[in-house]
């Protein structure tokens, strides 16, 4: 089974990364368009110079590495819509699971907010999300409900992928993993630290300003989408 999973920043993604990681059937890949995207799109990111230098920018040979075979019965991969840009390869999500984590955008706002001011209503990505939803279809699946309840949530994905569960899923060690992208670095300090899925979470943020406009934007895409959520 190839898994593709995919959600904009700041939503429980490396953590769900992490949790697939930690079964001994799954292997892993992150963010593998994220330098192709920043290669065609010039998007001034942090640690944009380390992720081109280190990464493959050519979107045709991170395609192929999606289809490529790996030494594990699964294969799990971490995806961002809005990486993919216009023109890049899409036949290889055909091969795949294609799951939509999502999260309340007002969370997504604040966090992104937390690790990068410059927050624009493309890099938060909910209409790419609806609009690839549209193109491919898949399971749906809110980053409340798994913090709400790990185990209830992964168990019902892993019911709706017809994988069995495994406990395996709810913890993982402290640290990096060696399939992180360079970008790391800057943006997985929080999940480093742990070591399972953090609690439930609490009310809304609540924003103010331009951030705020960026959230009546982006609410009617991701209401679209969690009305259908497992």
């Amino acid at each position: 089974m190839r898994i593709a999973m995919w959600s904009g920043p700041r939503n429980l993604s490396t953590a769900m990364m992490y949790s697939f990681g930690a079964r001994d059937d799954f292997s892993v890949m992150d963010e593998p368009f994220y330098a192709p995207f920043l290669a065609v799109s010039g998007n001034d990111h942090p640690m944009r110079d380390d992720i081109l230098a280190q990464h493959e920018t050519d979107p045709e040979v991170v395609a192929r590495a999606c289809l490529a075979q790996v030494q594990t019965p699964h294969l799990y991969m971490k995806h961002m819509p809005h990486h993919m840009a216009e023109g890049f390869p899409m036949d290889w999500s055909k091969t795949c699971v294609n799951v939509h984590l999502i999260r309340h955008p007002a969370r997504v706002i604040a966090s992104y907010a937390a690790k990068w001011l410059d927050v624009t209503f493309d890099e938060i990505g909910f209409e790419r999300q609806a609009m690839l939803y549209d193109t491919i279809g898949g399971l749906v699946i809110d980053s409340y409900d798994i913090r709400q309840n790990p185990e209830n949530a992964l168990r019902r994905l892993c019911s709706a992928l017809d994988l069995p569960f495994d406990p395996a899923m709810l913890s993982w060690s402290a640290g990096p993993r060696a399939e992180d992208g360079v970008w790391a670095a800057h943006w997985y300090g929080a999940v480093h630290q742990s070591t399972g899925f953090a609690g439930p979470e609490g009310p809304l943020p609540k924003l103010e300003g331009r951030y705020a406009e960026l959230l009546e934007a982006a609410l009617p895409a991701y209401e679209k989408l969690a009305e259908r959520k497992l």
